[in-house]
């Protein structure tokens, strides 16, 4: 018999620019024993007027119990423009029995015909479960005290979280409890009642206000908890500003609860540095967001928005630090690290995340990912999880004087979780991989902490660390916190954080890449492993089974694809796909598999499909065709099976939801712009053609629209000054293109780029489009060399101006930069462009009248001015002349 339970739902309109809705909403909630069916969310409990913005509405479903909630799906019918809605999340609240569970299912995103993907329904997953203890709730008197120097308050959401043993409370928000009355004003004291779960001892609060625009900040005074049950009081003495242009420039800002109990926690400002990797298209315009975990707390969302490292944040192959002020977190343990970048292109590819305690601190832990965060590359996701690999020194130990009579060794304390029992030890390998050999330390685990010391000799620079076990029965789970290695030589040291469980019925083996200061860390890798059964007769078999990878850096250690107390089955026909985590392995090589049957089956194993599952995106094929355990006399029978064939995939792995239109929003950031803005115009170049020439509005970084037509891959853009040279050329800072349909994003290098020439000589100026799967086309300087004609009164004074035509488009107008072009002379000019491929025909002009403006033209020859051979030569031997032939004073040159 199942009950009925009252599903509490909790829905969080977001606070953007237009979030709220009038349509009609509906629900439905999947869990692990079916769905409530689809609901309408009718009544809100705790407001008139619901899905207003930012506002939570309380809605109540009754329904059989659903078991644990894993879905929810939530739509509307609101056809139109204006009609979309902006869903922040849900969250869910019931309780079965004695335990109360509170289900968050994260959004973020609209539901509207007009915004984002235009979709009106999402499915949203469960993201993480609160059980909440019944009537365990705590209600809370909060009394903030504004500074007497604090601005006029503004309309700006003020929140609260607080951190206590047992967990921590929701964003809190302090909004005043009467409509119409205002809080925050210099010297008020404010009080609000608020509600949590039971938090256990309080360590501190997190306070943060909105990013608004002209928001001049909140100079906070203090913060007084009061329990209203047990009168627990906590006191936190703030003295700070909330503000972007004022004091650390910060919005958000934690405390420690100060109590004559306990010692205060340190706070301390975190750096965090952000590694962009170096391929095409690796950097963002995004905004960059991250969230801290350690084993107290987290630091909740905090923006990067202040590098402390100069030039434009989040650049290709560039390191930006970042400040986090947090109370400590004790040991870091993983990062959540997102941007706001939607569409192809508009992403980062990011090798990993390094964060320590202070600017001084000589430690660091380290995020590796090696990988997109895209919209439609690697994860095809802008937000991620990152574990910790353990921590290294920021920089490498100077060497001391080593004395050669004492042998050095490397100390190693191995930390894990409690083993009461010392007469069933835990037998574990740890095999220290080098560049030479490697070496296989068999340990006996008794207690908590272990220490062990050798001197690893022969074994060269140690790259990777494997653990393997346990190799004896396991009377119960044990877990490997960490491997702390430090050489007593060198001084080498690094935390390499293995934070995984030894159970009972399995052979586990688990690695880490070693941690040098200098050395980027081998990112460990997912291998997908595609196991093919042959289609002939009694080709399955059941057994037991190991496979071992083998690489150019090394091989995956021995993995089992059975747990030890059973056995594994391969069906006739049938691909089996097992999963296993290794440090990088390099180019593969071979498979080695191993088989053993009781029933003494024959198993035919047609070929094995590896796939990197991120990292660089390829699938290797090993061909075997052949029978195992045929005949065999051995107990185990191993075959070595090589790579036959290996296919990288092109790196676009998600195909466009929409069609462009061919509709482009641009921003164009320039420095050093003349008071009396210039005319630029823009043409944007694709494989299909170009677009026609548009005024760029401004050059202070304000979109603005480009419609360019159906002009294929867009390839280049080209800036043409129209008017009188400049006196200087103007710098470019950022130049970036983002279609309004599909969302793609296309950034440009500008970081070493005047428009116009550094002396503003040049009319036209070229950047190449960068995108992350294809090199963009190189720059090249052009040698033009002009060959006038030696026939009298062949020279002019007029102003020349050529058009170059190769296969990937021309290279605008531009004017010749010449001092005499004079009867029998050759006049040698240079034209910097995005590289136009084959050179196919050359437009050249003047536009002088009358007496000695007339032209005769011998030839144009063009050249890279890098290569002395493969030139092109342009035969002209015609007057350009008003005056005499045709009259024709420009001509096509082919």
């Amino acid at each position: 018999l199942l009950l009925v339970l009252v599903y509490e739902v909790h829905v969080y309109t977001g606070a953007k620019l237009g979030a709220e809705t009038d349509a009609n909403v509906y629900i439905n909630l999947i869990g692990t024993r079916g769905d409530a069916g689809k609901r309408k969310l009718h009544r809100s409990k705790n407001n008139n007027i619901k899905f207003r913005h930012g506002q939570m509405d309380i809605f109540c479903i009754k329904a059989v119990s659903l078991g644990d909630l894993e879905k929810v799906l939530i739509s509307h019918d609101g056809a139109g423009p204006g009609n979309g809605w902006f869903l922040d999340k849900i969250v869910i609240k019931h309780k079965e029995g004695k335990e109360a569970q509170e289900v968050v299912f994260p959004c973020n995103r609209w539901l509207g015909e007009y915004q984002d993907d235009g979709k009106t329904e999402r499915e949203l997953t469960a993201n993480s479960k609160y059980f909440v203890k019944e009537n365990l709730s705590q209600q809370w008197r909060v009394q903030v005290k504004t500074d007497g120097d604090s601005p006029e308050p503004q309309e700006c959401k003020r929140t609260l979280v607080i951190y206590g043993s047992k967990g921590k409370s929701h964003e809190l928000l302090l909004s005043p409890q009467t409509p119409g009355y205002v809080c925050f004003l210099p010297r008020a004291t404010d009080e609000f009642i608020v509600e949590t779960g039971d938090l256990g001892d309080v360590y501190k609060i997190r306070v943060s206000c909105d990013e608004v625009p002209g928001f001049e900040g909140w100079h906070l005074k203090s913060f007084h908890l009061e329990e209203l049950h047990t009168k627990q009081e906590l006191n936190f003495d703030c003295k700070c500003w909330l503000s972007l242009n004022r004091g650390d420039k910060e919005l958000v800002k934690e405390f420690p609860a100060v109590n004559k109990d306990q010692k205060t926690l340190p706070v301390y400002k975190y750096v965090v540095s952000v590694h962009i990797g170096d391929r095409w298209g690796a950097e963002t315009f995004a905004n960059v967001y991250i969230t801290l975990y350690g084993k107290r707390g987290d630091t909740g969302v905090r923006k990067l928005h202040t590098s402390l490292v100069k030039g434009r944040k989040f650049h290709r192959n560039k390191v930006d630090s970042f400040l986090v002020e947090a109370v400590s977190l004790s040991h870091l343990q993983k990062v959540v690290i997102g941007h706001d970048g939607e569409g192809y292109g508009a992403g980062m590819y990011l090798k990993m995340v390094t964060v320590k305690e202070s600017q001084d601190s000589d430690k660091e832990w380290v995020f590796p990912l090696w990988n997109w965060l895209d919209t439609h590359l690697g994860l095809c996701e802008t937000v991620c999880e990152i574990v910790t690999v353990g921590r290294r020194l920021t920089s490498s130990p100077k060497l001391p004087e080593i004395d050669m009579k004492l042998s050095s060794v490397w100390i190693m304390d191995i930390t894990g979780s409690d083993l009461n029992n010392e007469d069933h030890p835990i037998c574990l390998s740890f095999i220290f991989y080098g560049n030479l050999s490697h070496k296989k330390l068999p340990l006996q685990v008794t207690g908590k902490a272990i220490q062990i010391k050798d001197e690893l000799a022969n074994i060269g620079s140690i790259y990777k660390v494997q653990v393997t076990g346990p190799h004896r029965e396991l009377e119960q789970p044990w877990h490997l916190d960490l491997l702390h290695m430090k050489h007593t030589g060198t001084n080498e040291e690094m935390y390499l954080a293995f934070d995984c469980w030894f159970n009972p019925n399995e052979d586990k083996c688990v690695e880490l890449p070693a941690l040098y200061a200098d050395q980027e860390p081998l990112p460990v890798v997912e291998y997908a492993i595609h196991m093919h059964t042959g289609d002939l007769k009694k080709a399955d078999a059941t057994g037991e089974a190991y496979l071992c990878i083998q690489g150019e850096k090394s091989d995956s250690g021995k993995r089992w694809l059975n747990s030890r107390n059973s056995l594994i089955s391969f069906a006739r026909g049938q691909v089996d796909v097992f999963k296993i985590k290794a440090v990088y392995l390099g180019k593969l090589n071979q498979v080695l598999v191993g088989f053993k049957s009781l029933k003494k089956d024959e198993w035919f194993l047609e070929k094995i499909v590896i796939k990197e599952v991120l990292y660089p995106f390829s699938a290797h094929v090993f061909v075997h065709n052949d029978w195992i355990n045929k005949h065999s006399k051995k107990d185990f029978v191993e075959v070595a099976i090589p790579l036959k064939e290996t296919s990288v995939t092109s790196l676009l792995t998600k195909n466009f939801d929409t069609k462009s239109r061919g509709r482009w929003q641009m921003w164009v950031h320039c420095m050093q712009v003349p008071e009396d803005v210039p005319n630029i115009q823009v043409v944007v170049f694709g494989r299909k053609g170009k677009s026609p020439a548009q005024k760029v509005q401004n050059l202070n970084n304000n979109p603005f629209l480009l419609t360019v037509g159906d002009i294929g891959d867009i390839t280049k853009v080209s800036f043409v000054l129209s008017g009188p040279c400049l006196g200087r050329g103007i710098k470019l800072h950022k130049l970036q293109l983002k279609d309004l349909d599909t969302k793609q994003e296309l950034g440009f290098h500008t970081e070493a780029q005047c428009l116009f020439g550094e002396d503003g000589s040049e009319t036209v100026t070229e950047l190449a489009a960068v995108r992350p799967d294809k090199p963009p086309l190189r720059e090249v300087l052009y040698s033009i060399s002009v060959h006038t004609g030696t026939l009298p009164a062949s020279g002019t004074d007029a102003d020349v101006f050529i058009t170059v035509f190769g296969e990937h488009g021309d290279s605008c107008k531009r004017r010749l930069r010449h001092s005499n072009l004079e009867r029998g002379q050759v006049c040698i000019s240079e034209m910097r462009a995005v590289d136009l491929g084959q050179l196919r025909k050359v437009l050249v002009e003047h536009h002088n009248v009358g007496y000695g403006a007339g032209w005769y033209l011998d030839q144009i020859v063009i050249r890279e001015s890098d290569k002395t051979d493969g030139q092109y030569a342009f035969l002209c031997q015609q007057w350009l002349d008003s005056g005499v032939g045709d009259a024709q004073t420009e001509r096509m040159l082919k």
